[in-house]
């Protein structure tokens, strides 16, 4: 399956919220055997969403998008995932009974605009909060607040799904310039997927299909560099 994300929210791209949705996001997924291939930032604007999200969902099996629901006026996530999929902004007569009934709202005290979805779309209720999410033709909306992102994913986390993969991780002290070589010989003797991350070391991650091969791929190089030695 493969999967590209979507965050929403000016905070963002200025710096004054980290994204943590999105390396949440990719963990699970990766996790659940899900190949995600985009990860992409967009302003609180109608027409960005809405190009970002079309195009996306062109190329790819699931778009999750998450942020700038709700009924404030930077809140526009709904509307550009509806102008994506070429439907109106409509009421829901569901997510307006669940909040009225599971969330414990008075229909007075909704604030307008709160139980707009896309038209014909599937509700996803928010446990943690107010502002439902929805999911309409592979397109995955839910909540920017973390604690409301992660409730609602779980609900869904099951309709993800791919091989599942195997991961081992070995510390070398050596430069990333200078295994090259190496690196590039256990891809040719494994079936693996082989990343290498530089900092205080160099950590090189190896992914396959099957636990035995991700060991086998990582005690070969082990054997062949300077591991960091464990304090």
């Amino acid at each position: 399956m493969r999967v590209a994300i979507v965050t929403v929210g000016d905070e963002l791209l200025s710096g004054d919220t980290v994204n943590t949705n999105a390396a949440w996001l990719g963990e699970e997924l990766t996790d659940r055997g899900v190949s995600v291939e985009r990860v992409t930032t967009v302003p609180d604007d109608v027409a960005d969403i809405a190009r970002v999200v079309n195009e996306y969902r062109a190329e790819h099996d699931a778009v999750v998008v998450t942020g700038g629901l709700g009924p404030t006026h930077d809140d526009v996530t709904m509307a550009g995932v509806a102008a994506a999929v070429g439907r109106d902004l409509e009421s829901h007569a569901e997510a307006r009974e669940w909040l009225t009934g599971e969330g414990g709202y008075s229909a007075d005290g909704l604030v307008e605009g709160t139980t707009e979805l896309p038209a014909r779309a599937r509700m996803l209720p928010n446990t943690e909060g107010v502002a439902p999410g929805a999911v309409v033709e592979g397109i995955y909306v839910l909540p920017g607040v973390p604690s409301e992102m992660k409730a609602m994913f779980g609900q869904v986390a099951g309709e993800f799904d791919g091989t599942e993969t195997f991961t081992t991780v070995v510390d070398v002290d050596e430069p990333e310039s200078e295994l090259i070589d190496r690196l590039d010989e256990v891809r040719t003797r494994f079936d693996v997927t082989v990343g290498s991350y530089p900092g205080d070391s160099v950590r090189v991650k190896f992914t396959a299909t099957d636990p035995t091969t991700a060991e086998d791929a990582a005690a070969w190089l082990g054997a062949r560099v300077d591991l960091v030695e464990e304090r």
